[in-house]
């Protein structure tokens, strides 16, 4: 038995959800936005409007099968965390460490100048909004893995060094410095 996929998942106020049990396809709609997914075939997925409650079923005689333990509660997890979303969202803050860079929003992209010839420009999906206060750069969105990703591309645009640690960070992210070279004695 799956601990997580067990759970029942409340719905709150506010949030709409529309399940197709022929495409598997399932549909939230909050105050943050839209979201829908397709879940997996082993997992029998429904939404009981009278309690607001979202229940993930695998039968008891297939639970053993393969990985569908795996993919009830991950299942689950994902159901959960767009629920979440769509009422909530989700953000991620990243900090620019260094003398004289900075970024600014152009349109759909995000501009980087961060000590390079040429400024770097990452594309904005859609859904999500980046705000730059200073050195600080706030994505948020109603998608878990969209806002994680981007936030992820940003940071491997110029990930932080060791030794002066120069580059863009998570905000709650801790460099470990290193010591540099000893001259003379």
């Amino acid at each position: 038995m799956s601990r997580i996929g067990r759970k029942i998942i409340s719905v709150p106020a506010g949030v709409k959800v529309q399940i197709n049990a022929s495409t598997r396809v399932i549909d939230f709609q909050g105050p943050k936005g839209k979201l829908s997914m397709t879940h997996r075939p082993e997992v029998k997925v429904t939404y009981n409007d009278a309690d607001k409650s979202i229940v993930c079923e695998v039968p008891e005689d297939q639970i053993a099968l393969g990985n569908n333990n795996a993919f009830w509660g991950t299942t689950r997890s994902v159901i959960n965390g767009m629920v979440e979303g769509v009422l909530k969202g989700y953000e991620k803050k990243l900090e620019i460490v260094g003398v004289g860079w900075g970024a600014k929003v152009q349109g759909k992209k995000l501009v980087l100048a961060i000590g390079f010839a040429n400024a770097i420009e990452v594309a904005i999906p859609a859904n999500l909004n980046v705000a730059i206060n200073g050195t600080l750069i706030e994505v948020s969105g109603p998608n878990k893995q969209t806002v994680g990703a981007f936030a992820s591309d940003v940071r491997a645009c110029r990930k932080p060094e060791p030794y002066n640690g120069k580059g863009i960070k998570y905000t709650d992210e801790v460099i470990q410095r290193k010591q540099g070279k000893a001259f003379g004695s």
